[in-house]
C-alpha cells in the first residue's frame, strides 16, 4: 500500500515540473516570436501605421492573458500540492488505523482463543463438581436417614432416662417425707427439752441442717470495707449458719467472703450479664444468681463450677428465690413480666406466670407452697405455686415495691417502695402492721434490698445518701444510723446467726457492720 502511494506522489510531482517546463518554454517561444515585433516598434520610422498599432495592443492583451493564465495554473497548482499532502496525512492515518485494527483484531483472537479454552475448563470443572453435588447428595440422604434414626433413638433413651428420673424422684420424695416425719417426731418429743436449752441467748435445733438463731445486736461499727465488684454491688447473701457471705455484682462475678477475716475465699465465673439478684439453698451446696443476660445461673459452691444455666426468660432476671422447705424448687422473676417455677433437680422451669406488671422481688413462704412477689404498680401478691393461681393481692405501695423479705418465723413479711415506705404486712391477714419511714431516707433504685434481723426484732435498709438505717419493729423508731458508704447503698442483709450486718452499695463497696 505504502508503494502504490510514493508512485502516486512522484507521478504528481513529476506532472507538476512537465507543466513548469511547458509554460516556461511557451512563455519563451512567445517572447521569441514578439520580439521582432517589439524591436519594430521600438525602432522610429514615419510610416507607423494604426494596424501596427492595433496588432501591438492585441499581442499586448494577449500576453496579459497568458499572465493571467500562468498565475491561475500556478495557483491550481499550488491547491493540487495542497490537496496532494491533505490525501497524504489521511492515507498515513488510515494506514495507523488499519495497524492498530489489525493488531486489536489480532489480540482479540488470542483473548478469544483464551475464553474459549477457559470455557472448556469451566465446563470441566463444572461437570466434576455436578457430580460431587451428587455423591454429596447421597451422603447427606444417608446421613439424614442415620440422624433420623438416632433420633428416634435418642428420644428413645431420653424417655427411658424421663422415666428413670421420676422414678428416682418418687423415691426422693417418699424419702423426705420419711425425713421430714422423723424431724417432726423428733419436734415432738424434745420440744420441751428445746425450750429449755438456752446458753447465751441461742437457741438450737437438734436435727441436722437445722438453722442457728442468735439473738441480733445492733451494729454500730464498719469491721470490714470490701472493694468486692467495679460497677456496683445490688445482690448480696449470707451462707446459712455460717458467716461466708455471696456478693455479685455489674462485673459479672459472684465473689465468697469470709466475714470473719474479711477475705476473699472463692470467685464464681460464668455469669455472662450483670448480677442482679442472689439467694443459696439451705444446704449451702448451690449458688444462684439472676442476671441481665436474661437467664440464672446455677454453682455449685464446693467445686466452684456452673451446675446450670436455666434459660427461658426474654428480659433481664431481677429477682430469685429458693424454697425454704426443699433446695429443689426456685422461682424467678424477669422484666418480661413473668414468673418462672424452676425444678434444679430436672434443670428446666416446671411453671410460668404471665402478669400485666413487672415483678421486681419476691420470696417463697415459709411452707413452700405460695410465692410473695412485689410489683412496680406497688401492689404485693400472692400465688400458688402448683397452680399459679393469684390468691391475694394488696396495695403495698404507692410506687414500685423494691423488696421483699420474710420474718423469720414466718407471720410477718416487709416491703420497701420507691414511695421511700418500709411496710410491715401480716401474712395470715395481709394487713399493715407497722409502717417505718424516716426523713432522710430515699430507696435508691427498683432492686434496693431491706432485710428483717434474724430475731425479727430489727429492719435494716439502705438509702441513696449513703446512709443504712435501722428500726426497731416493736417501737418503729430508728435506733441507728450507719454511715461509711460515699454512694446509694442498694442491698442490706444480716447474717443468719444474727451479726454481721452486711451492706452493698453502687460503687461496689461492701461494709461489714458490727
Amino acid at each position: 500500500m505504502s508503494k502504490v502511494c510514493k508512485s502516486q506522489e512522484e507521478i504528481a510531482n513529476e506532472a507538476i515540473k512537465h507543466a513548469l517546463k511547458a509554460l516556461k518554454k511557451r512563455h519563451l517561444l512567445e517572447e521569441a516570436a514578439h520580439a521582432p515585433a517589439f524591436q519594430a516598434l521600438s525602432r522610429p520610422f514615419a510610416f507607423q501605421g494604426s494596424e501596427w498599432k492595433e496588432k501591438a495592443e492585441n499581442l499586448q492583451v494577449e500576453l496579459q492573458q497568458c499572465y493571467k493564465a500562468q498565475s491561475r495554473l500556478s495557483e491550481q497548482l499550488v491547491v493540487e500540492v495542497a490537496e496532494s499532502r491533505v490525501s497524504k496525512a489521511l492515507v498515513q492515518e488510515k494506514e495507523t488505523a488499519i495497524g492498530d485494527l489489525q493488531k486489536e483484531l489480532t489480540e482479540v483472537r488470542e483473548e478469544s482463543s483464551q475464553l474459549r479454552l477457559d470455557l472448556e475448563q469451566k465446563i470441566k470443572e463444572l461437570e466434576v463438581i455436578v457430580s460431587e453435588n451428587s455423591e454429596l447428595k447421597s451422603q447427606l440422604e444417608q446421613m439424614t436417614s442415620k440422624a433420623k434414626n438416632a433420633e428416634a433413638e435418642n428420644k428413645m433413651l431420653i424417655d427411658r432416662w424421663m422415666l428413670e428420673k421420676m422414678k428416682d424422684a418418687e423415691r426422693l420424695n417418699e424419702a423426705n417425707a420419711l425425713y421430714e416425719d422423723m424431724v417432726q417426731r423428733l419436734r415432738a418429743s424434745g420440744l420441751e427439752q428445746l425450750a429449755r436449752q438456752q446458753v447465751d441467748g441461742i437457741v438450737r435445733r437438734s436435727e441436722e441442717g437445722s438453722q442457728v438463731f442468735l439473738e441480733s445486736n445492733i451494729p454500730s461499727t464498719c469491721k470490714y470495707r470490701l472493694n468486692a465488684h467495679e460497677g456496683g454491688c445490688a445482690a448480696i447473701f449470707f451462707e446459712y449458719n455460717s458467716s461466708k457471705l455471696v456478693t455479685g455484682g455489674q462485673d459479672r462475678s459472684v465473689k465468697v467472703w469470709d466475714t470473719n477475716t474479711g477475705s476473699l475465699s472463692s470467685n464464681l465465673h460464668g455469669c455472662l450479664g450483670s448480677v442482679l439478684d442472689l439467694t443459696i439453698t439451705h444446704d449451702n451446696r448451690s449458688v444462684i444468681a439472676a442476671s441481665s443476660s436474661n437467664n440464672l445461673y446455677v454453682w455449685d459452691l464446693n467445686s466452684g463450677r456452673v451446675r446450670h444455666t436455666l434459660t427461658g426468660h426474654t428480659d433481664k432476671v431481677c429477682a430469685v428465690d429458693v424454697s425454704k422447705v426443699s433446695s429443689r424448687h426456685v422461682v424467678s422473676a424477669a422484666y418480661d413480666r413473668t414468673i418462672k417455677v424452676w425444678d434444679l433437680v430436672k434443670g428446666y422451669c416446671t411453671n410460668t406466670i404471665i402478669f400485666h406488671s413487672n415483678c421486681n422481688a419476691l420470696s417463697f413462704s415459709m411452707d413452700g407452697l405460695t410465692i410473695f412477689s412485689g410489683h412496680v404498680d406497688g401492689n404485693l401478691r400472692l400465688w400458688d405455686i402448683q397452680t399459679g393461681k393469684l390468691l391475694s393481692e394488696v396495695a403495698g405501695h404507692s410506687l414500685a415495691v423494691t423488696s421483699i423479705s420474710l420474718s423469720r418465723n414466718g407471720n410477718v413479711v416487709l416491703t420497701s417502695g420507691r414511695d421511700n415506705l418500709h411496710n410491715l404486712f401480716d401474712v395470715r391477714s395481709l394487713e399493715v402492721c407497722g409502717t417505718l419511714r424516716a426523713a432522710g431516707n430515699r430507696v435508691a433504685s427498683n432492686w434496693s434490698r431491706s432485710c428483717i434481723s434474724p430475731d425479727d426484732n430489727h429492719v435494716a435498709a439502705g438509702s441513696a445518701d449513703g446512709s443504712v438505717y435501722i428500726w426497731s419493729i416493736s417501737k418503729g423508731d430508728i435506733v441507728s444510723t450507719l454511715k461509711e458508704h460515699t454512694s446509694s447503698v442498694l442491698s442490706c442483709r444480716w447474717s443468719g446467726t444474727g451479726k454481721p450486718l452486711a451492706s452493698a452499695d453502687k460503687n461496689g463497696i461492701v461494709c461489714l457492720w458490727t
